[in-house]
């Protein structure tokens, strides 16, 4: 016996599963063979996910904080003291601050939004994770839009701008060699120690960080020999300004910028003008620097000039919303609503300096914040300070540590749902296939349950009416139990983005940046780059305590010159300027020599929390986190 389900991980994949016993009875995970994307086989982040599930760590009874330790208390009393709480702060709802993430996808998980919505609360804005980037390819296309995935099979060149494909969405991965066997060139620009290697026929080290200059030099080039079609350049609005912004610049001085040779430039050069198409693939870590949004703007310029924007084997892969298939509109409460948005990337400051009213109660829930956003320790000593904090968690991380009242909640195969996907345009119908911990609860249960404490209260939708709601989009020809039935559907959008070069503002054309900014320069003391990278067996900071050490691993390049300076069998520091971790080093060849690699994710109470270390800082578009621009060392 199997039940079919889907993965709700933020993973762009959104793997369908199938899941069913094995002949001693455990459960065995598996992708789906008839699903057109998972084509059955899935990632190492959902292997062992069952572990998770009956981890001895996990929090499974209401705990609230009682001096320094925690008791067990009832859900009616948890939920009356939530209400309690909620119902003080009522009247200045701005003290409340909501605080929600990507935990686990879904629409059900979007309840916070609507609960605390209708309250009028705070919330955050900006983003942790890809708002830099959505925001770039908004300001040139007009929208956030790709080819079908399944339509870079039709590239003869793929130029892999960033993304480890060893580690990031293993059906990319998959679909990118099936077209390199088909003849496809694979080009990867990267400052190296990623896992690119087997996936690539050429690989360009760049300088963390300088991705635009290397386009804005092929740009150059393209310029220079003239072979910019003018039937392209006049699908834009101010190409000719753009042009003007880069004739200011020599080649020479853009390659010196990114660290490249001239050979690069000439190969991913001839590369872009092939007659073949060629597809432009993005990795996230590009745009997680002070400008990435001018990283991804001169990246989608260089696609456009070349023409291959709106045509088969073409395009640029940033990414989807996850939400576009679904129907949330009247839902959810209007994005324009006046409430008070507290910014994610700098949000323990943010905390600290709310005032008229200052924040007197935090709740979060799908979000280890303290963990995963930038200068955890000022995030913590914000939470300290709150009157009242609620975390909705399974495990006491970072985050939970610092709640006065934790909420224990189900977990992935536990709870019903639907989910999108940010990479295709497959809806998945969540099947339940274990049952909870007795206390543990979803959070569609939670609000329902405490809203009803409320006076006046705030009431929710029934489950199947929201999420028959949530399915009347205009890209969907399915019902609620259609969709449970067949398990999945696929919304309906043109399979290439932008035809004819047809875009998405108002007059049709495409926008170019209107600046190209300097390159930071790491301070003498400082001389490193650190990049806080992605793990293959984890997402974030969901990693099982037992699978983490005492003392994290970071990489360097054999010529790094820091190298020389410090004893790598004694204690080894990562230092910047708000502090310091231990840590042990790796040699790592093939890294740009100015970087330091630190996979993300492990937690502070076990020695680990890399975002101790980085700046509370905005990127220059979509107030994302400026994560990769921190500068550190390392000391004995």
């Amino acid at each position: 016996m199997h039940k079919i389900t889907v993965c709700t991980l933020d993973c762009p994949d959104a793997c369908s599963l199938v899941v069913g016993a094995d002949r001693e009875g455990r459960l065995v995970i598996r992708g789906n063979p008839d699903h057109p994307i998972t084509a059955g086989f899935t990632c190492a982040k959902i292997k062992r996910y069952m572990e998770r599930l009956k981890s001895p760590d996990r929090i499974t009874a209401p705990l609230l904080k009682a001096g320094e330790r925690w008791r067990t208390v009832s859900w009616n009393d948890a939920l009356d003291l939530c209400a309690e709480k909620i119902q003080r702060y009522r009247d200045e709802p701005s003290s409340i601050l909501y605080l929600h993430s990507e935990g686990s996808k879904g629409v059900l998980k979007m309840a916070g939004n609507l609960f605390f919505g209708r309250l009028g609360t705070s919330h955050g804005s900006g983003s942790l994770c890809d708002a830099t980037g959505i925001a770039a390819c908004r300001a040139d296309f007009g929208s956030l839009d790709c080819n079908d995935i399944r339509d870079i099979l039709n590239a003869r060149v793929i130029v892999n701008w960033g993304k480890d494909l060893s580690r990031s969405s293993i059906h990319v991965a998959a679909l990118i060699k099936e077209a390199r066997r088909g003849g496809a060139d694979v080009i990867t620009i990267s400052p190296g120690g990623d896992g690119n290697g087997p996936f690539s026929d050429y690989h360009i080290r760049i300088r963390p960080g300088t991705d635009r200059f290397l386009a804005a030099a092929v740009i150059r080039l393209f310029m220079k020999r003239s072979v910019i079609d003018d039937a392209v350049l006049k699908r834009s609005r101010n190409g000719e300004a753009f042009l003007d912004l880069l004739a200011k610049r020599s080649i020479d001085e853009l390659i010196s910028f990114c660290q490249v040779s001239r050979d690069d430039v000439d190969r991913l050069f001839r590369s872009y003008t092939t007659d073949g198409p060629v597809a432009t693939v993005f990795g996230w870590g590009l745009q997680r620097y002070r400008w990435g949004g001018e990283n991804v703007r001169f990246i989608n310029a260089l696609a456009f000039l070349s023409g291959n924007i709106g045509r088969s084997g073409g395009g640029v892969y940033y990414n989807i919303p996850s939400l576009r298939n679904f129907s949330l509109g009247g839902i959810l409460p209007s994005v324009t609503s006046k409430r008070r948005s507290l910014t994610l990337p700098t949000i323990g400051r943010s905390i600290l300096e709310a005032d008229n009213p200052p924040v007197r109660m935090i709740w979060v829930d799908g979000f280890n914040v303290i963990n995963q956003a930038p200068d955890s320790q000022t995030i913590s000593e914000a939470f300290q300070r709150t009157e009242f904090t609620v975390v909705v968690d399974a495990f006491m991380n970072d985050t939970a540590r610092m709640a006065d009242l934790i909420l224990p909640c189900t977990l992935m195969f536990e709870q019903e749902d639907i989910v999108g996907s940010f990479l295709h345009n497959y809806i998945h119908y969540v099947t339940p296939v274990v049952a909870p911990p007795e206390q543990a609860r979803d959070d569609y249960w939670i609000f329902s349950k405490m809203g009803r404490r409320l006076s006046p209260p705030i009431h929710m939708p029934g489950v199947g009416e929201y999420l028959e709601a949530s399915l009347r989009s205009p890209s969907l020809k399915t019902t609620l139990e259609e969709l449970k039935q067949k398990k999945y559907a696929e919304g309906q959008w043109p399979r290439i983005a932008y035809e004819e070069m047809v875009f998405h503002h108002p007059d049709g054309l495409y926008r170019f940046p209107q600046s190209l900014s300097e390159a930071d320069v790491p301070p003498q003391e400082y001389p490193l780059r650190l990049l806080s990278l992605i793990r293959r067996d984890a997402i974030h900071s969901q990693i099982p305590p037992d699978h983490q050490t005492d003392i994290p691993t970071v990489w360097v390049a054999p010529e790094n010159a820091l190298v020389k300076t410090i004893d790598r069998h004694s204690d080894v520091y990562l230092v910047s300027p708000k502090g310091r971790l231990r840590v042990s080093v790796e040699l790592l060849p093939g890294l740009h020599p100015e970087a330091v690699i630190y996979r993300r994710g492990d937690w502070m109470k076990l020695g680990g929390g890399v975002n101790q270390l980085i700046e509370a800082g905005l990127t220059d578009m979509g107030a994302g986190a400026s994560y990769y621009s921190q500068c550190v060392r390392l000391e004995n």
